[in-house]
């Protein structure tokens, strides 16, 4: 039998840092996503011993400037994209991450280009297809409202961007991701 699973990535990394945070017997509070300040000087060994066990879930301790801004880049980005609401219309991306960064956008596009060998406009555009693939298989809402409420400038637009990463145009997708849910249903 092949279970199918969904998993919210921030809960279970969030998880998995207090678990081994509360091994380790620090004092810590979560200031959000990526981000965790430790209360108490702690030892060498100990950061070794927690980078160590992280590190065994694909989870590492950032220590270079750079890779820091780089990874709350991501987080501001895919915080954007996960939001309930509709995306921000009133800024774009750009305006978006400046604001929430403190830095110019002309930099941050840079070295994140430079870093991850991909643009920020494209990492934008794949977040938003994995949160429209979350939609079309998890809500009942249209592509359109999909679309309208991930920011796309039009149906076509989505469409197009979708099948481009995907393969598959939403509407297919949809409805492969429905068959399937009724032939489980039937079992």
């Amino acid at each position: 039998m092949i279970l199918k699973i969904q998993i919210d990535i921030n809960i279970v990394g969030k998880k998995l840092l207090e678990e081994h945070l509360e091994k380790l017997q620090l004092d810590f509070t979560l200031k959000g996503i990526g981000e965790v300040e430790i209360n108490q000087s702690i030892s060498s060994a100990k950061l070794k011993e927690l980078t160590l066990g992280l590190r065994k879930y694909g989870i590492e301790i950032l220590e270079s400037e750079k890779d820091i801004l780089i990874q709350k880049i991501k987080d501001a980005i895919i915080e954007m994209v996960y939001m309930e609401d509709k995306l921000p219309i009133t800024s774009s991306v750009s305006s978006y991450l400046s604001d929430k960064l403190k830095y110019r956008y002309g930099y941050i596009s840079d070295l994140f280009s430079n870093i991850t060998f991909t643009s920020i406009e494209n990492f934008v555009k794949l977040q938003k297809i994995e949160r429209a693939k979350q939609l079309l298989s998890n809500s009942e809402l249209s592509c359109s409202e999909i679309a309208w409420k991930l920011n796309y400038s039009s149906i076509p637009h989505f469409s197009s961007q979708f099948k481009n990463v995907i393969g598959l145009t939403p509407t297919t997708f949809q409805r492969i991701i429905k068959k399937r849910r009724e032939a489980r249903n039937d079992e």
